[in-house]
């Protein structure tokens, strides 16, 4: 992964001095499964980037949407100029950030969803990530570089000590989260780090129990998933930015305005088979929020930078944003 990634990296840094050409007709998004993507979904469905795009006198723009498992891929994929915006998790930012501040200028554009992330076990003898053994398994996205992997070695940090981070490292196993959940109700893990919807249904189940919030471990709400793109697409195609940050504005106050509505723009845009109160209800959990505004952020860079994760420690939060978000009282 890291000798692919610095090959894009290097591909993309021989032709960032070609001349800037005309904005793009066509507009790659990519984005993942789960809660965290809901306004991405409302941009599709509204159609707004399209909207906003024929507003700033772009004319009739295509606006494609990528779904793509695991923000590993869509850090490749925006190297490799197959998609123009990347969401996903907060580390999968700061990773490609470090690796491109002084060449192609990889920055957020804002925050998506800020939600907790829950560990769930069918352990009856695991009340803390003290009492997990060598027997465990426990289920993240991808190991030690994912969002919910990095949470884990801060938590094991909290209780263990900062020599203590990846005490817990050899006990993930990466899955997707259907495939975890699927795992973890079968037996087949005894753990899972899981995302909205995922957690919540799995918690539903018969001997399921929460053993760790990720707002606990960051002694708060948190920024789950953002946007980010490089500061050479922005430079030449600054109305297309203009119109994805103000969609992604209109689709945060359309979730929080009426729910329902984008209870069923997820149902719809996720073919979901049950009904659409089942999703209203996760959906109306206080601890499900969507906002611009980062939030601890500077507290995944600062412990990525202490165990060498990220070689580049960002002075302030800003510092990892364009300039379009840094009115916003972020952290």
């Amino acid at each position: 992964m890291k000798r692919h990634l610095s090959a894009l990296l290097l591909l993309v840094s021989a032709v960032s001095s070609a001349p800037l050409r005309a904005e793009v007709k066509e507009v790659q998004i990519g984005y993942g499964s789960g809660f965290g993507f809901l306004p991405i979904m409302v941009m599709q469905h509204r159609r707004l980037l399209e909207h906003y795009a024929k507003a700033a006198g772009l004319g009739e723009i295509k606006a494609t949407y990528h779904f793509l498992s695991g923000g590993a891929a869509q850090n490749d994929a925006l190297l490799a100029g197959q998609i123009d915006f990347a969401t996903s998790g907060v580390s999968t930012f700061l990773t490609l950030w470090a690796r491109t501040k002084g060449n192609i200028d990889v920055r957020g554009i804002a925050a998506i969803s800020a939600m907790p992330i829950y560990l769930n076990t069918r352990n009856p003898n695991v009340k803390t990530i003290r009492d997990f053994t060598e027997a465990d398994r426990i289920a993240v996205p991808a190991v030690k570089v994912s969002p919910q992997a990095m949470l884990l070695q801060m938590a094991a940090a909290q209780v263990w000590g900062d020599a203590g981070f990846n005490r817990l490292d050899p006990l993930t196993v990466a899955m997707p989260q259907a495939d975890a959940m699927t795992a973890l109700l079968s037996g087949t893990v005894s753990a899972h780090f899981a995302n909205p919807p995922f957690q919540f249904w799995e918690l539903e189940k018969p001997g399921i129990r929460l053993v760790l919030n990720s707002f606990n471990v960051l002694g708060g709400p948190h920024t789950f998933i953002m946007s980010w793109t490089t500061g050479r697409f922005r430079e030449a195609n600054p109305r297309v930015y203009k119109a994805f940050w103000t969609a992604l504005e209109e689709a945060t106050a359309l979730v929080n305005r009426d729910r329902r509505s984008a209870a069923e723009i997820y149902k719809t845009a996720t073919n979901d088979k049950g009904p659409v109160e089942n999703i209203l209800k996760i959906l109306e959990h206080p601890e499900m929020q969507y906002r611009l505004t980062p939030e601890n952020i500077l507290k995944f860079a600062d412990f990525m930078h202490k165990i060498g994760s990220i070689k580049i420690k960002p002075e302030n939060w800003r510092e990892l944003f364009f300039p379009e978000t840094h009115s916003l009282s972020g952290s």
